[in-house]
C-alpha cells in the first residue's frame, strides 16, 4: 500500500476518529484506525464496537492495500508535518513509513485483517434530514442526558417520530428534562421511539458541526442507527430498553408564569451561584410583586442576592433550584425572553419560549 494525500485531508479523517477510538481497551486494535487505499482514493475507518465512522478522501494511490495505525499518534504526527502533502507507504510486518518534506516517521501498525467488521445496514430506510435542524435538536437536549451508568436507559436521547411529520427528542437525568420538537418529514418506519446513546450523539453532533448545510440522511434498523452525508457513513448501536413515560413529568401550565429577560437571568444566576453551597449550585428563586429575587448562601463564604424587575402580581413564593440546570437551558434558548412557570416549592419549574412549547425544559426543585 502506498498513497500521497493532502495533510489537511488526512488530518480531517483522523480528527473524526479521535472521539471514537478506545484509548484504554483490552483490544489494542480498537485504538487504531483502518486505512484502506483503493483506486478511487482512501477510506479511514474508526470503530469501537458500538460506533463506527467510515470517511472517504481523495488521494493519489500508487499501490492499493490496507493497514491499521494508531489514531492518536498518527493524528499528532500529521498535525505537525512540515509540508502540505504526505506520503504513506506500508512496509514489511505492517510497519508504515510516513514522509512529508524533510520529516520521516516509521510507525508500527497492525494487520488490517484483524480489524473488526462494521455491521451492515442495507435494510435501514434512509430519510433526508436538515442538518441544521438535527444539530439544533441535539444541542437543546444533550445537557439533560444522564451520566449515571446504572440508569443506562437515560444515557441517551429518545428519538420519537410524531404522526404530524415532526420528530421529538427528549433527554432526562431524573433531575431535569429537555424536550424539543421540530419538522423532520419522512418515514423512519419506526413503531415507537429509539434511544440514541450519548457518545454516538456527540459524534453525530461533531459530524454535523463540520458542515450543517450538507445533504444528510438518517435511518434506523433493528438495533442501530445509520447516518450518511457525502463521503461519510456513521453507524451506531442503539440503547436497548424502554424510555420512561416522560409526558407525566411535564406539568400543565404552572400557577405562576413570568416572562424573564434571558440574558439578565443567565448573568444573574452565574453571579449568585458563585456563593452557592458546595457542588449543588443551589440558589433560591423568589417571586414577589414585580420582582424575581435570586439568593444564595454559604456558611463558609457568605451570602449573595440579585433582583430582577418584571411584571408579576400574586402571592410570593421561594423555591430552591440547581443554578447550573437553569443556566444550561438558558444557554441554548434563542429568544430574548423566556417564560418561567412555577408552582409551589415542591413542584418543578418549566422554561420555554413565550407562547411556544416546542422546546420545553423541566427542572426539579431542591431543598435549600
Amino acid at each position: 500500500m502506498e498513497f500521497r494525500i493532502a495533510a489537511d485531508e488526512l488530518k480531517k479523517a483522523l480528527y473524526r476518529a479521535q472521539g471514537i477510538v478506545e484509548r484504554k481497551t483490552t483490544m489494542p486494535i480498537l485504538a487504531n484506525v483502518l486505512v484502506t487505499a483503493n483506486k478511487g482514493g482512501i477510506t479511514v475507518t474508526a470503530f469501537d464496537l458500538d460506533i463506527g465512522v467510515v470517511s472517504e478522501h481523495p488521494a493519489e494511490v500508487i499501490k492499493t492495500g490496507a493497514v491499521t495505525l494508531s489514531a492518536k499518534y498518527v493524528f499528532d504526527i500529521v498535525q505537525n508535518l512540515p509540508d502540505a502533502q504526505v506520503t504513506l507507504k506500508k512496509l514489511a510486518n505492517n510497519y508504515v513509513d510516513i514522509s512529508s518534506g524533510s520529516a520521516h516517521f516509521k510507525i508500527v501498525g497492525m494487520a488490517a485483517e484483524e480489524y473488526p467488521k462494521l455491521p451492515k445496514e442495507e435494510n435501514a430506510p434512509l430519510v433526508q434530514v436538515g442538518g441544521n435542524t438535527l444539530l439544533e435538536m441535539i444541542k437543546k437536549t444533550q445537557f439533560a442526558i444522564s451520566s449515571d451508568e446504572t440508569r443506562y436507559i437515560l444515557n441517551g436521547v429518545f428519538f420519537e417520530p410524531q404522526s404530524t411529520g415532526k420528530v421529538r427528542m427528549v433527554a432526562t437525568d431524573g433531575h431535569r428534562l429537555a424536550l424539543v420538537e421540530r419538522e423532520l418529514p419522512g418515514d423512519f418506519k419506526l413503531k415507537s421511539g429509539v434511544i440514541i446513546p450519548r457518545k454516538g450523539l456527540m459524534e453525530l453532533k461533531r459530524l454535523l458541526d463540520e458542515a450543517p448545510d450538507a445533504e444528510c440522511y438518517l435511518g434506523f434498523a433493528e438495533n442501530s442507527a445509520l447516518f450518511k452525508k457525502p463521503g461519510l457513513t456513521m453507524v451506531m448501536r442503539l440503547i436497548d430498553g424502554q424510555f420512561p413515560e416522560y409526558q407525566r413529568v411535564i406539568p400543565k401550565e404552572g400557577e405562576k408564569v413570568v416572562l424573564v429577560p434571558k440574558v439578565r437571568l443567565l448573568e444573574s444566576l452565574k453571579r449568585i451561584a458563585l456563593l452557592s453551597a458546595d457542588k449543588s449550585n443551589a440558589v433560591r428563586i423568589g417571586l414577589e410583586e414585580n420582582q424575581l429575587i435570586i439568593t444564595a448562601s454559604n456558611p463558609d463564604l457568605g451570602e449573595a442576592k440579585d433582583v430582577l424587575e418584571l411584571a408579576y402580581r400574586g402571592n410570593g413564593i421561594t423555591i430552591g433550584f440547581n443554578a447550573r440546570y437553569l443556566m444550561d437551558v438558558l444557554s441554548v434558548t434563542e429568544t430574548d425572553e423566556v417564560s418561567f412557570e412555577l408552582g409551589d416549592e415542591h413542584s418543578p419549574g418549566v422554561l420555554h419560549a413565550p407562547g411556544d412549547r416546542s422546546f420545553t425544559a423541566v427542572v426539579m426543585p431542591m431543598r435549600v
